[in-house]
């Protein structure tokens, strides 16, 4: 198992990133753009959206707006770009999933990340990626897993022109404190972060000054 923070403090780009364990969610994102960097999360009745900070700056939101968490029945839906009304609106993870892939935007050609947590503690994790010009769809299931241990999935496996795909499965970690989370991602990066534990949730903004 890595340290998980450790593990940020020596990535300066991870992209977007999920952690999911037994008791806690986090979902980051970070941006090298103007356009990516112009964000901050913002809580809705059922999850949390991204949300331009200074619409003015806002250019292209297609792949920057979209709702990251959205509840489905007692299960919660945490993804890293608009999967997560597809998986919502189908019922069903996988089924959603099936119908989607990596992002069209090339030349990093940017996988989709998605997680589901259930009531009963069990959980999945996927990732859509770009393999020999075709979509490579990975389903990572777990029964659950012990207190203070966690599953971290990300969108790059670190920075470079193009950016390169998160390779593997996803990495066992240790599952620190929100506030530690948020200070070990990259200062000039990183953009909010979203942190449910034990139902309880905190968003982190840099744009509002955390």
């Amino acid at each position: 198992m890595q340290d998980l923070l450790e593990l940020l403090k020596n990535n300066p780009y991870p992209g977007r990133g999920i952690v999911i364990g037994k008791d806690r969610v986090y979902y980051f994102i970070m941006g090298r753009s103007e356009n990516s960097r112009n964000r901050v999360f913002e809580k809705t009745e059922d999850g949390i959206r991204t949300k331009a900070f200074d619409e003015s700056k806002l250019t292209d939101p297609s792949l920057i707006i979209y709702h990251p968490v959205r509840a489905m029945g007692p299960s919660l839906i945490v993804t890293n770009g608009d999967q997560t009304d597809t998986i919502r609106d189908a019922g069903d993870f996988r089924k959603g999933l099936m119908g989607r892939e990596y992002e069209p935007d090339e030349p990093n050609w940017t996988p989709r990340i998605s997680a589901i947590l259930h009531a009963d503690g069990s959980f999945e994790l996927s990732i859509l990626k770009r393999g020999d010009g075709r979509c490579v769809r990975e389903f990572f299931c777990y029964e659950g897993c012990d207190a203070g241990k966690g599953f971290f999935l990300s969108t790059y496996q670190g920075d470079g022109s193009p950016l390169p795909s998160f390779a593997g499965e996803p990495i066992a970690v240790t599952m620190p404190e929100p506030e530690a989370v948020w200070n070990a991602l990259n200062a000039e990066n990183k953009v909010s972060l979203y942190a449910n534990v034990g139902g309880e949730v905190k968003l982190f903004n840099k744009n509002l000054g955390d």
